[in-house]
């Protein structure tokens, strides 16, 4: 496990979100931005910005709370954007994970018309339109779940993007070879079913400040749509993961 690069505020930064297992209310809103359906939360004199990248499965209530938690927990508000990348056609959640020929097949073509390395250069354009909309914003991160943690790497080892910092939680296709690319201080946090030498390679081949950090008893999918949050030691990972992320903001931001 890597530390912050600086040493973060010891508060309880998730005092005031209690995390809700069922029959989450949204408080943010959508609206068209960059060609995109975004849900957008957090005040809108907020100085810093967050671009979330959701998982496969698109809009769930797990992941506009989090989105939710990230712009109003922290002393440090943050505007927060979830594109909808997938426009409408999000994978079926019962398609994961695939036990049945039918369920992989199905999967497989999802995959085929949703691939992250066409997602990823269309990121910095998004966020050019943010800047138009709300030019108040001056430092972005981008945080990225399962499918959205790769486009989050591919993004910042690209050479040429908006962000200030990034992170992963439960990174799909973890990559040790995108690591020493990455230009910007970033946060991993892995669950019990990414590969740990992945992990550790991963970690090994970062230039930048980081954080990396594996929930060992977390499933692939604990911080978005596959958290069941009704599980109270879940519900506990779920509220300490996005406590992390707010943490490392805060102390590559500040």
């Amino acid at each position: 496990m890597s530390s912050f690069p600086r040493q973060p505020p010891q508060r309880c930064l998730l005092q005031h979100s209690p995390v809700v297992a069922t029959g989450y209310e949204e408080k943010g809103t959508y609206e068209e931005l960059g060609g995109y359906k975004t849900y957008t939360t957090g005040p809108d004199s907020a100085e810093k910005g967050i671009v979330v990248i959701y998982d496969i499965f698109g809009y769930f209530p797990q992941t506009i709370q989090g989105a939710d938690i990230l712009a109003t927990s922290d002393k440090q508000k943050y505007r927060v954007f979830i594109p909808d990348w997938f426009k409408g056609t999000p994978a079926d959640i019962s398609w994961y994970p695939p036990q049945t020929d039918e369920q992989k097949e199905k999967l497989g073509a999802w995959f085929g018309k949703n691939g992250f390395n066409e997602a990823a250069p269309k990121v910095p354009g998004y966020v050019e339109a943010l800047k138009q909309k709300y030019p108040n914003i001056k430092s972005w991160g981008i945080l990225g779940f399962c499918w959205g943690g790769k486009v989050t790497t591919l993004v910042t080892s690209s050479g040429s993007h908006p962000f200030q910092a990034a992170a992963t939680a439960h990174p799909a296709f973890l990559d040790p070879a995108d690591a020493p690319k990455i230009d910007v201080p970033i946060c991993v946090l892995a669950s019990q079913d990414e590969s740990a030498d992945d992990v550790t390679k991963f970690d090994e081949g970062l230039k930048v400040d980081k954080h990396i950090e594996t929930f060992g008893d977390q499933i692939h999918g604990w911080m978005a749509a596959r958290s069941n949050l009704k599980d109270e030691r879940v519900a506990e990972e779920y509220k300490r993961g996005y406590e992390t992320v707010l943490k490392f903001l805060a102390s590559t931001f500040d």
